[in-house]
């Protein structure tokens, strides 16, 4: 699918000079003012990918600074911080016009054997049997704000069939607890590193809004000013985005005008593939 192919083509980001530690990425309108978060994730992990050999990714950590600008080209600064025997850490700084939107510190590691545990999978309705999110948002396309219209029913590169399935613009007060099938609407490359750059961007998407279930607010709420303020991943083992994956989402806690989220992602044959946690501000108008 073309929305597939472009998103794969905006992670692979166009190197900058000749220290082969700078890149430029474009960036995404997705009809909001901001540039979505993921994309930046993404777009930084791939720039840290391109710098070390041989070693993949196990985790991020990555702080927003400031909103980007969705007409504006996004560049990428990497630090090559250490190369250990078996692990490598980069730093990555994002930038606009000089400006730094985002940091991101991510580590690599050779594959080494050891002891090995998991969580269980939750037990929950298979993908096939649930309504995708993008025939709700065509249901209730009526209610979407008429300047995101047509962006919110575009195609997309990624396809979300959401266990706790309500009207996205009519949401009621639920626990704190969202389980979310997702992959890629197509084939990918057989490239690891896209499939992990491509669940970093994917992992944004949906997650913070868990901390709004139990307050029935959604992201599209005329009173609600929302912003991620951090993002981890934590990559465990492998997988392939372009199969069914489960995103099993919670928030613990909210407060201080800031909610907590934290989840896990399970491959159908409930291996536990990845860990993400996030914090985001929240703020609603009387």
């Amino acid at each position: 699918m073309k929305s597939v192919s472009k998103l794969v083509n905006l992670i692979k980001l166009e190197q900058l000079g000749n220290t082969q530690l700078h890149f430029k990425g474009e960036s995404e309108d997705l009809g909001f003012p901001k540039v979505f978060g993921g994309q930046v994730i993404a777009q930084a992990l791939s720039a840290a990918c391109q710098t070390v050999k041989d070693r993949d990714p196990h985790s991020l950590h990555a702080y927003f600074i400031r909103p980007g600008d969705v007409n504006l080209p996004i560049e990428y600064e990497v630090e090559a911080v250490r190369d250990g025997r078996s692990f490598s850490v980069r730093q990555v700084k994002a930038t606009q016009k000089g400006v730094t939107i985002l940091t991101m510190t991510a580590s690599f590691q050779q594959f080494q054997q050891g002891c090995e545990h998991q969580t269980s999978m939750p037990n929950v309705p298979p993908p096939e049997v649930l309504t995708p999110i993008s025939e709700l948002y065509e249901q209730h396309k009526e209610e979407i704000p008429p300047q995101i219209r047509e962006r919110i029913l575009s195609p997309k590169p990624i396809e979300f069939r959401i266990v706790e399935s309500q009207n996205p613009f009519r949401p009621k007060h639920t626990i704190a607890k969202r389980h979310m099938w997702i992959r890629s609407t197509s084939k990918l490359p057989d490239d690891p590193l896209i499939h992990q750059c491509m669940l970093a961007y994917t992992s944004d998407y949906g997650f913070l809004e868990t901390a709004l279930m139990p307050h029935g607010l959604s992201i599209l709420h005329p009173k609600l000013t929302i912003a991620s303020l951090d993002h981890a991943i934590w990559f465990h083992r492998p997988f392939r985005l372009d199969e069914w994956l489960l995103y099993v989402a919670d928030s613990p806690s909210a407060q201080n005008a800031r909610g907590f989220v934290r989840g896990e992602i399970f491959n159908q044959q409930k291996e536990l593939v990845a860990s993400i946690a996030q914090e985001g501000m929240f703020r609603v108008k009387d």
